[in-house]
Order: structure tokens, then sequence, then C-alpha cells
């Protein structure tokens, strides 16, 4: 049984991102005793904006890239436990230029290992359900811990790789890590290339919203807040060497969520244009949480999802200054693409 870790002091890699920024807002709101140091590259997806309101004597932010192995080095050699969320995410931009999610995810976890076997620091590996590929939409099954990986994008494949990265240096080097694979998060501080804030900033900006293809791909939904808690069971108290998958029950198909957006913006339930499929387009995702339930007691709060949409779209409504200087850059990259 691996021993309970009480860390004082953590690292969180891509803490400026969307589900970096919404764990370290959690750890400091539900960890008092915890000091968060947040390295993060701030590409275009960081906004040190996600972090304000974070008093700084709970946490302190280094600029700077997972492959420096000098700077990392040196954070390691000062820190209890490190939570890996640095990534590039987003599959339509990995399909476009595959080069930046090599270098980040693959050589970037690689460098981060390294200095985690050299310092002996609790590392948790956050990666994703799309390395297990898809689902078939009429398949009753959903992905568990021993699903064989079938990645189908640039993106997923470099997460798997990644994955696979961490697993070996468990076994060869004896790294005190574990590794989480979660289903689609949402929740507040998401950047506006995603489905559902796109949805939203394009409602909000009298931009009509558009839906790939037939709409029918299923995603399994999860608040942010569900994932940060389940990741801070998983590295304080997951058996070392083992993935947990981290899903909330939350199937939906895109056609579904976007209507139920639609309706609670006040729009009609068809005001959307079509728009041609992205290439390898997974169809479905689907996953099967028993063990992180069973073995850590685990359990997502926030079960009600029209309740937990109602909240996002409330919180970009509020938040315009957030989103808007970015929007018009982001539909143009969309429009080149066709979509």
């Amino acid at each position: 049984m691996t021993e309970a870790l009480s860390p004082k002091a953590i690292i969180v890699t891509g803490g400026a991102g969307f589900i970096g920024s919404n764990f370290v807002h959690w750890v400091v709101d539900n960890q008092p005793d915890v000091h968060v140091t947040v390295l993060d590259a701030l590409t275009y997806a960081g906004n040190l904006e996600n972090l304000a309101g974070i008093p700084e004597d709970r946490m302190s932010f280094l600029h700077g890239n997972i492959c420096d192995a000098e700077l990392v080095d040196e954070l390691f050699a000062k820190t209890d436990a490190v939570v890996h969320f640095a990534a590039e995410s987003h599959n339509d931009n990995s399909i476009a230029d595959p080069t930046p999610f090599l270098k980040t995810n693959v050589e970037g976890t690689f460098t981060l290992l390294q200095a985690a076997r050299k310092h002996d620091v609790r590392f948790h590996h956050i990666s994703t359900d799309e390395v297990y590929g898809d689902l078939a939409l009429d398949d009753p099954a959903r992905f568990t811990e021993e699903t064989p990986y079938h990645p189908s994008s640039p993106y997923s494949s470099t997460k798997a790789s990644s994955d696979m990265l961490v697993r070996a240096w468990v076994r060869t080097y004896g790294v005190q890590a574990t590794i989480s694979n979660c289903s689609n998060n949402y929740g507040p501080r998401q950047h506006i290339e995603k489905f559902i804030p796109r949805q939203i900033t394009n409602i909000l900006s009298g931009i009509r919203p558009k839906l790939y293809g037939d709409g029918k791909n299923v995603r399994d939904w999860i608040h942010t807040e569900d994932h940060s808690s389940a990741v801070w069971e998983i590295l304080t108290r997951g058996r070392i060497g083992e993935t947990y998958l981290i899903g909330a029950d939350g199937e939906r198909n895109n056609i579904n969520v976007l209507r139920a957006i639609l309706a609670e913006m006040g729009k009609a339930e068809d005001d959307f244009d079509w728009v041609r499929d992205r290439p390898g387009h997974d169809r479905r995702y689907a996953i099967d949480s028993t063990k992180l339930r069973t073995e850590l007691g685990w359990q997502p709060k926030h079960t009600d999802f029209a309740k937990g949409l109602a909240a996002t779209i409330k919180w970009y409504e509020e938040n315009r200054a957030w989103w808007e200087s970015v929007k018009q850059q982001t539909e143009a990259k969309y429009a080149a693409q066709g979509q």
C-alpha cells in the first residue's frame, strides 16, 4: 500500500491554463497548508488572469518551459510533489501543426520525469481519455484502466506517448508516479477555442454557433472542480504506478449540449450552422471511474449538468474582458480551416 502523501509544497505545471488554474484555485481553497508554485510557458492557452485573486503567500508563479531541464531541476529540488497539467491540447491545432505537441507533450514530460527521478518527488501525470481512441455510438462499453490505447489524432498520440514514458520511468527507475485519464472538462476559464465556451461566446458576440458533422459525437462531461478533487485524491492517496480514470457519468452528444446552451441563452434550438466534420473525429468517449470511486472513495459533486452549464454561461457573461480580446483571432483561425 502506498503511503499517503501530505505535501506542504507542490508544483503545478500548466497552472495558468484552464484545468490547471482551476486545480490551483481548488488547492488554495481546500488545502490551507499547501503552497503552490505554478510553472507555465504562457502560450496562447495560458493566462495569468486565471490565477487572479489567489493570495501571494499561497502561490508563486514562474514563467518558464517544462522543456528547460535546468529550470525544472532547480524547481524539483524544492518541492514535495508535482502535478503535471502542461500540454498542448487542442485537437484542431494538432491536425494543423503537430510539432508543438511533440515538443511539449513528449519532450516536456520526459524532462519532468528525469527531474522527478533525480529528486525522488511524487509525480502525478494528467492525461486524457482520448488516448483510448473512441467507442461506437451504440456500444454500451466505457473506457476502463484496462482499455488498450488507440489514439487517433496527433494530440492524443502524443498524450499516449507521455503516458507510456511515465509508466516506463516508474518501472525502470522507480519514479513515484501516478496517472489519471479524464473525460472532457467544462467550467470557468476555459479557452474559447473549446466546444462549450466557443458556443457560448459566439452567442454573446452575435455569431451563429457552429456544429461539426452530424452533431452525434458523444463526450463524457465533468465539471473542472470535480476533476480537481479527484486529482488531489490520486496525488495524495493513489497507488504508485497506477492509472485512475476520472469521470462523472456525463455522456451527452454535441448537438444536445449545443441545444442546451441555446435554450439557456434564450435562443431557438436550431439557431446554429452545420460545418464540415473534423478529420478523424472520434465518435464517442465514455469513462468508467469505478476504480477511483471504490479504491479512493471519490464522488463527483457537480452531477446536475444543466446547473453546471448555466453557471458556466454566467461566468462568460460576467467576464467578457477575459475573452473578448481573443475572440476575433480565434474565429479567424477557425474560418481559415473552414470551421
